[in-house]
């Protein structure tokens, strides 16, 4: 069995929070074995839900790695969450500023050194009102194209019913199924070799998100909405 991403104390505690937290779901994960046991990777998911990263970090913990994530910086400034964050590594993402490049030196940084980077592309809870991904930041287009390492698509569908926060609805009971379904790593050679541009970020942004967003398909057993293409920020 492979040895377990050692990740320190603060890593330990929000584990010792989260699992329990995760414990009002139960869990179908589908090639669970495709998140590399080792080295640098950037896993790319749909967000719906502020519920989402308690039960990612757990998935991505179960897998044996510490899942790093990329997080809004005015996170940062909650007692107890910002150590949270900092101690197991978080990245803050400084949108609409001069420090909006820092986010993306310090996962590219993460990416060198071998962990795992987890991306919410969208920014934020998805605005579309049935669950399925929107427009996108080329931040993630960014790391994935200049890392060589997996850009993984994940979709988990399932802690909407759980925690609906556009609503205002907590419904923990019955107990619900969040499924998680993992993709292939997704093949950026060509982008790779193009000279780096907004038009190719976008592009790889698109076919990004719209790799999440199959796997999101095959998970409700729905066909999604016509893609819609359109810009975000060229950032994180």
């Amino acid at each position: 069995m492979t040895e377990r991403e050692r990740g320190g104390f603060w890593v330990g505690f929000t584990a010792a929070i989260f699992y329990p937290l995760s414990w009002f779901a139960g869990y179908r994960y589908r090639h669970a074995d495709r998140i590399p046991r080792s080295g640098g990777a950037l896993l790319v998911l749909n967000h719906v839900s502020h519920f989402d990263p308690v039960v990612d970090a757990v998935f991505v913990h179960r897998q044996r790695r510490v899942p790093r994530f990329m997080a809004k910086a005015s996170l940062f400034s909650i007692p107890v969450l910002k150590q949270i964050l900092i101690g197991s590594g978080g990245i803050p993402v400084y949108r609409g500023t001069t420090s909006a490049g820092d986010a993306l030196r310090e996962a590219h940084r993460t990416l060198r050194e071998g962990k795992i980077v987890v991306i919410y592309p969208e920014g934020t809870i998805t605005k579309d009102p049935d669950g399925w991904m929107k427009h996108s930041y080329t931040g993630v287009a960014r790391l994935a194209l200049e890392n060589d390492v997996p850009v993984i698509p994940i979709a988990r569908w399932g802690t909407n019913l759980i925690l609906d926060g556009y609503r205002k609805k907590f419904r923990p009971f019955p107990r619900k199924t969040v499924e998680f379904h993992v993709g292939e790593p997704i093949d950026l050679a060509k982008y790779r070799e193009l000279p780096q541009s907004a038009s190719v970020r976008r592009e790889a942004t698109d076919l990004i998100t719209s790799e999440v967003t199959t796997l999101l398909a095959e998970l409700r057993g729905e066909q999604p909405p016509a893609a819609e293409r359109g810009s975000k920020a060229d950032d994180a």
